[in-house]
């Protein structure tokens, strides 16, 4: 299994044989989910499960594998947050950044938001408790939370439609489009989330969106225009960006 792995490009073939391994006892199976695999399938999906910030998830096939370099909003957000507050996830995929704030923030009320039926599915799954809509960002959000929430987090699609063709295939043939098309800059959909957060937020409140380096200005520019203020940070190594804009207190 391990040099079948290997032999298809999965760097970590000995731990992701491990993981299939203990993902059945039925030999047959086995075979199944390893050929997924050597195929190209994600693992996450393959496994019917991803961690993230610790949380172990449900992903279903065609879903967006929550990335790891998106814990930057998660670290960012918490300091957002105290027990209590409303949490708006918007984009929210698997549910995966609502799920990691709710096990680090206790008390949370969770509101969570996606266009994509499958990505519902698995936000209700991994966010008991939790309020999960079908629609389109905050189209999709009860009336009663304008001005009352207190963080909204959006792991928009931001690649720009002319380099999602240079994606990794495991992206780009098994995840939704609509997950990773940004648009022509990329920013496409965190412009109109920006765009509507000052009426949801609370004032204070903040919108935590992760974008490129590069399309930084350009959304720091958008966030300024809607009323926020607004600021980036960036996690340690340099790889993730994240837009921080808050609604002024007054």
């Amino acid at each position: 299994m391990v040099r079948r792995l290997r032999a298809a490009g999965c760097v970590f073939a000995e731990r992701e044989a491990d993981l299939l391994r203990a993902a059945t006892a039925d030999p047959r199976e086995l075979d199944a989910l390893t050929a997924r695999r050597v195929a190209g399938e994600p693992l996450e999906h393959v496994l019917g499960w991803a961690r993230f910030c610790g949380v172990r998830l449900v992903v279903e096939p065609g879903v967006f594998v929550p990335r790891h370099r998106s814990e930057l909003l998660v670290d960012l957000a918490a300091a957002h947050l105290r027990g209590g507050d409303v949490l708006v996830d918007l984009c929210c995929g698997t549910g995966a950044l609502a799920a990691a704030l709710t096990a680090r923030v206790p008390g949370l009320t969770v509101h969570a938001a996606d266009l994509d039926p499958a990505a519902v599915r698995c936000a209700r799954a991994n966010l008991p408790g939790a309020h999960v809509h079908e629609g389109d960002l905050f189209d999709a959000l009860p009336g009663h939370l304008l001005g009352a929430v207190a963080v909204v987090v959006a792991n928009v699609p931001y690649v720009p439609s002319a380099q999602v063709a240079l994606l990794p295939p495991e992206a780009r043939e098994h995840e939704a489009l609509a997950g990773l098309d940004g648009g022509a800059d990329g920013l496409d959909v965190a412009r109109r989330v920006i765009a509507g957060a000052g009426r949801w937020l609370r004032p204070g409140g903040a919108l935590l969106v992760e974008v490129e380096q590069r399309q930084a200005p350009a959304a720091l520019r958008a966030a300024r225009a809607a009323g926020l203020d607004a600021r980036t940070a960036t996690d340690e190594d340099g790889d993730t960006t994240a837009l921080v804009a808050r609604r002024p207190a007054r």
